[in-house]
């Protein structure tokens, strides 16, 4: 049976720094290892291989761990089996750009692929569960099953079109649009992972989605409570409730404000009432 070969400080089980309880059920109930049937459909992908010829190692992480830093010698590939993780670029200067938020099914650490070392790094918003796919046992596999290669290259291709989409996003849509498309992105993928795609909880603050937007933290809190208000979604903290997707698909620009201010006053009087 072929297996990862990983060091022991690369495998050995990351501790919490303030165990817990909750967090102590998460460790034990982690997985360790996956068959390749498994990971390829985590990735929603073909496999046409005896799933128990090969293994695969799980690691757990910790909400503000790095799975892998920038100028890391590049030698695995990684796929979310749980939580949320963000993947940025830091420059000379420590200022730092969000390019991505990788969530389960998701494939991360292809940047390093040309220069054989990590141009991102990437660091778990949540506690994490990520599969290692060490990128000479998928070279191995490539070169004796074609169609394999061909299925883990296109997962590839799919994550860098996801990143192209969001770039000509950013470039023609005004700041409202931006977090509106964000919204309905979060909507699909969640709903691909079999959870609400109308409720759940935002991972990642205001200040990141800001960065990943090309927003500051003051737009990006604004537009949210303007959406609130005249009803395209529900915010409590990070909760959201999207109540009408289709118009978050379609805006290009908030309503005058004096429209919202009318929305602002009808939605009080009830409360008002009620008092």
């Amino acid at each position: 049976m072929l297996t990862t070969q990983l060091s022991d400080a690369r495998t050995a089980p990351l501790s919490l720094a303030t165990p817990s309880p909750t967090g102590a059920a998460w460790q034990r109930q982690a997985k360790l290892w996956s068959n390749l049937k498994e990971v390829c459909d985590l990735l929603r992908i073909p496999a046409k291989l005896s799933a128990d010829d090969f293994q695969f190692q799980h690691m757990q992480f910790k909400a503000g761990q790095r799975i892998h830093t920038i100028g890391q010698p590049f030698d695995m590939l990684y796929v979310v089996n749980s939580g949320f993780l963000k993947t940025v670029m830091i420059d000379e200067l420590g200022n730092e750009q969000v390019l991505g938020f990788p969530m389960k099914g998701d494939m991360f650490g292809i940047d390093g692929i040309h220069r054989k070392q990590y141009a991102t790094e990437t660091v778990a918003l949540s506690n994490c569960d990520v599969i290692l796919i060490p990128f000479k046992v998928f070279a191995g596999l490539g070169r004796s099953h074609p169609e394999l290669e061909a299925s883990i290259y296109a997962v590839m291709s799919r994550e860098l079109v996801r990143e192209q989409a969001m770039v000509g996003t950013l470039g023609s849509l005004s700041a409202e649009a931006r977090v509106a498309r964000f919204l309905v992105f979060l909507s699909e993928r969640f709903t691909e992972m079999g959870y609400s795609g109308t409720q759940f909880n935002l991972r990642m603050t205001r200040q990141e989605i800001g960065n990943y937007l090309g927003l500051t933290l003051e737009t990006v809190s604004r537009t949210f409570s303007a959406f609130n208000t005249i009803g395209l979604i529900g915010v409590d903290q990070r909760a959201i409730v999207i109540h009408d997707l289709q118009s978050l698909r379609t805006l290009r620009r908030l309503p005058p404000s004096r429209v919202r201010a009318k929305a602002d006053a009808a939605k009080a009087k009830p409360a008002a009432a009620a008092a």
